[in-house]
């Protein structure tokens, strides 16, 4: 689809090109490598080619952004580059309605876009649209932005050979445990039907989504048959950034519900009351199996929604959890979940140890 308009109405925007080497913190050599990776993800795992347009809407409030969106301006020359702080709303939703079913947008945000009432990425999806959303990118400075591009490497073998086995041993296993160095959680429950975030959208409604990509996630059929006890390392505070105790945080599991707190520390207790003033008691939902190899106990990053794809379990706290409906809960009164991480030393799914030495061990 031809968007001459579009792009001549933005033409003084696009030609503004960052300067070479101009990345703050960010090496030219890690914009190379970012460029790399992207290329990669447009051609394996969104699948954009010849005969479809692309649209990419930055801003450039952090080091990471320009890094990336150079990084997307050597890897796709041919789309069209619009800075949404040097343009109107109209402008941009303008540049949203030239594009054609299954052409590409790619949303590189400092902290996260908004045009009001527009919800940019599920309208983009109901229009038929491919899209890739980077978010606070603000949030993960210094070092940690080269771990995020470390993240974007897209390797297919691992994250659909792995991914879809891990799904399958999910899908039907009766039940599973969680060994966080000498602690059990045991989810005595068949699963929910595992869902994929692996870059490969064959079957699904929607292509793309939040990068970068890696996790398979579920949660126990019978959410009262979750008991024991877990370690947690990092949880999601009320910013929405990591924070990591001095020293792991042990929950108590009754029944599905958080029944304590073992070594735990003023923030972690005063986002278990906010959770229970509003929702009455803590429950534990997803079941988060990470699988991006750049993130790890020792590799952090401040964004709690980037750190989920962590090699590793994850665990949801609060009622909320929009893809699995349960019927003791009705989503209005649902508002919170938390993601919280397991020190993970070994995952079983029925017998089988699933995890080990820090990676997922499953038959492709």
């Amino acid at each position: 689809m031809s968007q001459t308009a579009t792009a001549a109405a933005l033409s003084a925007e696009s030609s503004a090109v960052p300067p070479a080497g101009r990345y703050g913190a960010i090496a030219e050599s890690e914009v190379a490598r970012a460029a790399r990776h992207v290329a990669d993800l447009l051609a394996l795992a969104v699948e954009h080619g010849p005969g479809h347009a692309a649209l990419i809407v930055y801003d450039t409030r952090c080091d990471l952004n320009l890094a990336l969106t150079e990084a997307y301006r050597r890897a796709a020359p041919e789309a069209t580059f619009v800075d949404f702080d040097s343009v109107t709303p109209e402008a941009v939703l303008a540049a949203f309605a030239a594009m054609a079913p299954s052409d590409l947008v790619v949303l590189i945000q400092s902290t996260s876009f908004r045009l009001e009432a527009f919800r940019i990425r599920i309208e983009l999806f109901k229009r038929g649209l491919k899209v890739i959303e980077h978010v606070h990118l603000s949030r993960m400075p210094g070092a940690q932005g080269e771990y995020y591009i470390d993240s974007l490497a897209y390797d297919p073998a691992y994250y659909r050979g792995v991914g879809h086995a891990l799904k399958a041993r999910i899908d039907r296993a009766r039940s599973g445990r969680v060994d966080s160095g000498g602690e059990q959680l045991v989810f005595g429950s068949p699963f929910e039907s595992a869902k994929l975030n692996i870059g490969d959208y064959s079957g699904m409604n929607n292509v793309g989504g939040q990068f970068p990509l890696g996790e398979v996630f579920t949660e126990a059929q019978d959410l009262e048959a979750v008991n024991g006890r877990v370690r947690i390392f990092i949880f999601g505070d009320t910013s929405f950034h990591v924070n990591r105790p001095a020293a792991p945080i042990t929950l108590i599991v009754e029944k599905g519900r958080v029944a304590g707190a073992e070594n735990s520390t003023a923030e972690f207790d005063n986002m278990l009351a906010i959770i229970r003033a509003h929702e009455g008691e803590v429950w534990l939902r997803e079941l988060g199996f990470g699988m991006n190899r750049a993130f790890s106990r020792s590799r952090l990053v401040d964004d709690i929604g980037t750190y989920e794809r962590m090699c590793g379990i994850h665990l949801s706290l609060g009622a909320k959890h929009g893809i699995y409906a349960k019927p003791q809960f009705k989503r209005k009164d649902t508002r919170y979940h938390v993601d919280v991480f397991a020190v993970t030393e070994a995952v079983y799914l029925d017998d089988e140890r699933v995890y080990q030495d820090g990676a997922w061990q499953v038959a492709q």
